[in-house]
């Protein structure tokens, strides 16, 4: 077996034993594909000859290349798998990257957006026309539930309960939560399928809540692009991500007193200690609020 067939059978055990997104499966590929390749051109050994001092020669050069702690973290934490897989399948007869130490790593504060910044960008779309009232029920949506972009996008009418005021998200590894929407998200949702939604479509049909006017629903790059619009049109400069929304949405709540575990359940994270980053936002904005206001600050 080559590099190549072993990659894409792993790739293929990611997808059907633990139900990965594409996006997270296509950058396993790439970061096993490039330190196949930069092994066999700089090493002369493939991926599943390797030695310790062949990975450890790579990561090397990733971090004389420039790459961050973060991306070569990464890169090995790919790598990791792939041996523990390859071990498994009796692919190899030790796991080469066992002892490997990963870089150490910061831990950067998400950036996010301050209440009054947030309804600026929620207020900013024109919802005279059917795309600004699109737009401003997705903005409101995604504030009020804190869901992930591709979540969003991804949404159907059908996992919507008006009646209840809930969204039935399937997230990732196929698990599924449900997430209130709040009454104003409501309402933009409720208002948004009687008329706006209708307008996109014309006669065509289409399963995503949030369609384009070509009938079809709309990119993570087209929702980002608009994201980065209305940004501007409401005066915010800073630079945004496509989940700024949702780390808004977790910080505004933990500001406000929310229950750590009951902002994991909403965010769908598996491990707490994903969800602790919050109260370091937290802490970090009381900090700026000192330094501000108070006269020995």
């Amino acid at each position: 077996m080559n590099d190549d067939e072993a990659i894409a059978q792993f790739t293929d055990m990611l997808w059907l034993e633990r139900g990965l997104s594409k996006n997270t499966l296509s950058s396993y590929g790439s970061d096993l594909r490039h330190a196949s390749k930069w092994l066999q051109e700089n090493q002369r050994v493939s991926l599943l000859h390797a030695r310790q001092e062949h990975l450890l020669s790579w990561l090397a050069s990733l971090v004389s290349s420039g790459q961050s702690a973060r991306s070569s973290a990464r890169r090995l934490s790919a790598l990791r798998q792939f041996f523990q897989y390859a071990l498994r399948e009796g692919w190899v007869p030790v796991d080469p990257s066992l002892d490997i130490q990963a870089p150490r790593l910061g831990r950067p504060l998400p950036k996010t957006l301050s209440e009054a910044e947030v309804v600026a960008l929620l207020e900013a779309p024109d919802t005279d026309t059917a795309e600004g009232f699109r737009d401003r029920c997705m903005l409101e949506l995604l504030y009020a539930t804190g869901l992930r972009v591709s979540e969003l996008i991804n949404l159907r009418p059908d996992q919507v309960s008006l009646s209840q005021g809930l969204v039935r998200i399937t997230g990732k590894g196929g698990k599924e939560r449900l997430v209130p929407m709040g009454d104003e998200a409501q309402e933009w949702v409720r208002r948004f399928m009687q008329g706006p939604r209708q307008e996109l479509l014309g006669a065509r049909v289409c399963d995503a809540l949030f369609p384009t006017r070509r009938g079809s629903g709309m990119t993570r790059q087209a929702f980002w692009y608009r994201i980065r619009k209305h940004a501007l049109t409401a005066g915010i400069r800073k630079h945004l991500s496509p989940h700024t929304l949702r780390h808004a949405f977790a910080t505004h709540l933990v500001n406000h007193g929310a229950d750590l575990r009951v902002v994991q359940l909403l965010l769908g994270h598996s491990d707490l200690s994903t969800t602790q980053i919050y109260t370091h936002v937290a802490r970090e904005r009381l900090k700026q609020l000192h330094a501000a206001h108070h006269p020995r600050g």
